[in-house]
This record gives C-alpha cells, sequence and structure tokens, in this order.
C-alpha cells in the first residue's frame, strides 16, 4: 500500500514536472515568437515611412535655399526641386506616387490571405521582405541614376506594394497561433506598436539623409527589411505544433463576448456539413487531419467581418492619410524645414503606441471590442477639428494635439487590424480551424486598405482648395466609421444587459 502510494506520488510528480517544463517552454516560444513579428513588421512600416519624408524635399521652396555658387539656373522657384516634381501638378504627382502603392497593397491583400493559408509562413514572410528591400532601395537608386521619369517611381512603388502585402496577415496569423483570448487585446495592442515604432524609426532614418542625399533616405530601410527577412527563414516557429508546444485555448465565456454569441452555420462557412455542431456545441477538427481553408465568401459569412472590415475602411483612410501627408502638413502650415518637420510629425506615433495599448486593455476588461473602437472613433472627431484651429498655436500645443489625434485615430485602427482580426479569425463557428485567420486578417485590412488609398489620393486632390478642407474629408470619414459599428455596438450593450441580469439573478 504505501509502495502504491510513493509511486502514484512520483507518477504526480513527473506529470507536474512534465507540465511545468511545458509551460515554461510555450512561454519562451510565445515571447520569441512576439518579439520577432515585432521585428518584422517594424521594419515592413519602417521601409513605407520614407516616401513622406522625402516629398518636402523633392518639391522646396526654392527661393529661401541658398544657391551654390557658379550655379546657373533658369527658374529662382524651382531650381532645387526633383524634376519631375517641380512643376506645379507636384501634388497629384505625389498623391500617384501614394496611390501606386496603396492601390496595388489593397488589391494583393485580398489575394494575400489566401496564399498565406496554402503556403509556410516562414518562406512566405522570408521572400515578401527580401523583395520588399529590394523595390524600396530602387526608388531610392533612382536618386543616384538622376532618373527624372515619374513612371520609374511609380513602377517601385506598386511592385513595393504589391510585396508589402505578405507582411500583415502572416504575423497576425503567427500571433493567433500562440496566443489565446484572455488577454489578446493587452498583448497586441502593446505588440501592434510595431506600426508606431516602424513609422517613428522610418521618419528618423530618412530624416537623416533627406537634406543631404534622399536616396539614401530608401536605400538603408530597403536593406534593413532585407536583413530581417533572412532572420525570418532561419529563426521563425509559425506555431506551437511545430515544437511539440500545446496550442492556445481560444474562447473562455462567450456569455461575456457577444459577438462571438451570433453563431453561424457551419456549412454555410465550409460549404459541407462535416463536423458541425452536435448538440448546439461546435466540434473541432478530429486531430490528424489537415483542416481545411476557408473560401473568401465563407469569411465574410462569419458575423461581425464586414462591420468591422467597412468600418476599418474610413479608420485607415484617416491614419494613412496622416501617414503620408502630416510631414508636409507641418512644413507647409508651421513652416518648419523637411527634417524637422518629419521628426515632428513621429509625436503622432507615439500617441498612436498609447491608443492602442489603452484600446487593448479596455476591450479586454469590457469584451466590447465594437464599444471601444466607437467611443475612441467619437472623441477623435472633435479633437481633429481643434488640431486644424489651434494645433499650431505654440510648441507644447503641436505636440499635445499631435499625440492626442495619433491616440484616438490610431487606437481603433490598430485594435480592429489585431485583437479583433484574430478573434474573428479564430471565431466558434470555425470549430477550432485556424486556417482562416489568415484569409479573415487579410479581408479585414485588405478593405481597410482601400481607405488607406483613398485617404491619400483625396488629400492630394483636396489640398490645393485649402487644409481646412482636408480636415473636413477626414472628420468625415471618421464619423462614417462610427455608424458603421453601430449594430455591433448595440449588441454589445445589449448582451451585456442580459448577462449582468443573469449573473443578479
Amino acid at each position: 500500500m504505501i509502495k502504491g502510494t510513493s509511486c502514484n506520488s512520483w507518477l504526480f510528480h513527473c506529470d507536474y514536472l512534465f507540465l511545468i517544463t511545458d509551460l515554461l517552454s510555450v512561454g519562451r516560444y510565445r515571447g520569441f515568437t512576439l518579439f520577432m513579428t515585432f521585428l518584422f513588421y517594424t521594419s515592413y512600416h519602417l521601409s513605407r515611412k520614407p516616401i513622406s519624408i522625402v516629398k518636402s524635399e523633392l518639391h522646396r521652396n526654392c527661393s529661401n535655399v541658398l544657391r551654390p555658387p557658379n550655379f546657373n539656373v533658369t527658374n529662382n522657384e524651382t531650381w532645387c526641386d526633383w524634376p519631375p516634381f517641380d512643376q506645379d501638378n507636384y501634388q497629384k504627382l505625389f498623391g500617384a506616387l501614394d496611390n501606386s502603392f496603396l492601390v496595388t497593397y489593397a488589391i494583393g491583400m485580398f489575394i494575400s490571405g489566401i496564399f498565406g493559408e496554402r503556403l509556410p509562413l516562414r518562406y512566405y514572410l522570408s521572400t515578401g521582405m527580401v523583395l520588399s528591400g529590394f523595390f524600396t532601395a530602387l526608388f531610392g537608386l533612382g536618386f543616384y541614376w538622376k532618373i527624372h521619369s515619374i513612371w520609374f517611381y511609380v513602377f517601385a512603388q506598386m511592385m513595393n506594394g504589391l510585396v508589402q502585402t505578405t507582411g500583415w496577415p502572416a504575423v497576425v496569423t503567427c500571433v493567433g497561433n500562440w496566443f489565446g483570448k484572455g488577454k489578446r487585446g493587452l498583448i497586441m495592442g502593446i505588440w501592434n506598436s510595431h506600426t508606431s515604432v516602424g513609422n517613428i524609426l522610418g521618419s528618423l532614418i530618412a530624416g537623416m539623409f533627406v537634406s543631404s542625399a534622399w536616396g539614401l533616405s530608401f536605400i538603408v530601410p530597403g536593406i534593413i527589411i532585407a536583413v530581417t527577412g533572412i532572420l525570418c527563414f532561419f529563426f521563425l516557429v509559425e506555431k506551437p505544433e511545430d515544437v511539440d508546444c500545446s496550442p492556445p485555448q481560444h474562447h473562455e465565456n462567450p456569455e461575456q463576448e457577444p459577438l462571438l454569441q451570433d453563431c453561424c452555420n457551419t456549412e454555410e462557412i465550409f460549404g459541407s456539413p462535416s463536423h458541425g455542431p452536435v448538440n448546439g456545441t461546435v466540434m473541432p477538427e478530429p486531430s490528424g487531419e489537415e483542416p481545411e481553408a476557408i473560401s473568401f465568401m465563407g469569411a465574410l459569412r462569419i458575423p461581425g467581418v464586414v462591420e468591422f472590415s467597412l468600418c476599418l475602411l474610413f479608420a485607415k483612410l484617416v491614419s494613412y492619410t496622416f501617414l503620408y501627408w502630416l510631414p508636409l502638413y507641418i512644413a507647409n502650415v508651421a513652416h518648419f524645414e523637411a527634417k524637422a518637420a518629419g521628426d515632428l510629425s513621429t509625436l503622432f506615433d507615439v500617441g498612436g503606441i498609447l491608443g492602442g495599448i489603452l484600446a487593448g486593455v479596455v476591450s479586454d476588461y469590457t469584451g466590447g471590442r465594437a464599444t471601444t473602437c466607437y467611443a475612441m472613433l467619437i472623441a477623435a472627431a472633435p479633437m481633429l477639428f481643434l488640431y486644424n484651429r489651434v494645433g499650431q498655436y505654440g510648441l507644447g500645443t503641436t505636440i499635445g494635439m499631435l499625440m492626442l489625434c495619433g491616440g484616438l485615430v490610431n487606437g481603433p485602427y490598430a485594435l480592429i487590424t489585431t485583437a479583433v482580426s484574430a478573434d474573428l479569425g479564430t471565431h466558434e463557428c470555425l470549430r477550432g480551424n485556424s486556417k482562416a485567420l489568415s484569409t479573415v486578417t487579410a479581408i479585414i485590412d485588405g478593405t481597410g486598405s482601400i481607405g488607406a488609398a483613398l485617404g491619400p489620393l483625396l488629400a492630394g486632390l483636396i489640398s490645393p482648395t485649402g487644409w481646412n478642407n482636408v480636415f473636413y474629408m477626414l472628420i468625415t470619414a471618421d464619423i462614417l466609421a462610427c455608424l458603421l459599428l453601430s449594430r455591433l455596438v448595440y449588441k454589445e450593450v445589449r448582451g451585456w444587459c442580459g448577462y449582468s441580469t443573469r449573473q443578479r439573478g
């Protein structure tokens, strides 16, 4: 009897040690994956930022620039500009450059998620980063090759936009594979600061070279993302099963997650009745059986995907207009030099980091992703109006308003593209199929990228009529983003009221 008890205790002790070892192993891999994917997408955004910094160098007010001695010029106003951006239509040309990237990015994003589900993420990400580095550097080489054709720069932007679509669905899928529902908003809110960190580093690196040799403003970020792609190839661990770790739990208490209660018909999503709901419970894929990839239309049927996608379209329109036009706005309105305007614009991204973390914490605590986005978007509209009116009255006011607007604009954008995408990509209706995560992420971010393309385009067309009209356009987009979430906000509030009543009962 004593021996049996000792044996049982020893077996229990072994099981306990194995569990602790497994948890420590999972923890290390989670931390490593979080760090690596943070690094990867920081490099993606770092390589996108230089164009907004270099714009104010490609077209300058040459009458205020000291002319080199013995330099013969025919036009005192454009002698320091880089052709073809020395003409009166330079703002339209800048808009063409922005949209060459953003339109191909938006189109490619819808396709990227499909490839991301069917190809090894490590190879997919690595290839995308190396190619992105090549096309980013190619743009900068135009400076050294003395290329003055707009079509060269449009081609470089188009190809870069296409290959950069490899990034977002892949990194969100990796993080979603390793982290469950519990603190996803907080974790992804902190992790999503890579967007702002990349923008800040891209601004600072591009600013170092913009006044002396603007080609290096593209070549250096291009080298950085290509090197990061090589690191990805050798070190990325795609999912826990690859290293014999347990996968995370994606659902906890559906009663506190009103958006996840509206479970759709599994057959509608996958097109087959196999492994459907049994007695109201969604059954996971049998072990050892490769889960089938979800179709594009099947992903659209997941509750909340369409609403959040359309909301992100307008939220990203506002965010990307600031991304591409804020340095030029500061230079024109506050009369800063190109480098100073670029450095000051990074404060918008600092606010974005804080806003993304705040949105994640609040949505984790309340369980209301849509309501959190709605509240921040409502607050953003009057802040955008105030920034345009009083934001340039003193350096302190400029700093405060930039950070506040950055937090309120980028907070909902960050939450939707990370935690919301992961929530919907691991929806209960998917019966544990992780293959949907990449497609859902691509649909949401791809729809948002349409807005990202429209925002800078509209800014380029509207800005000649005055910056006030640009801000009216941004405020309108912000209000439309709020309206598109109204149904989901109502459902969340109603779900909370019902849950509270059941708790009291």
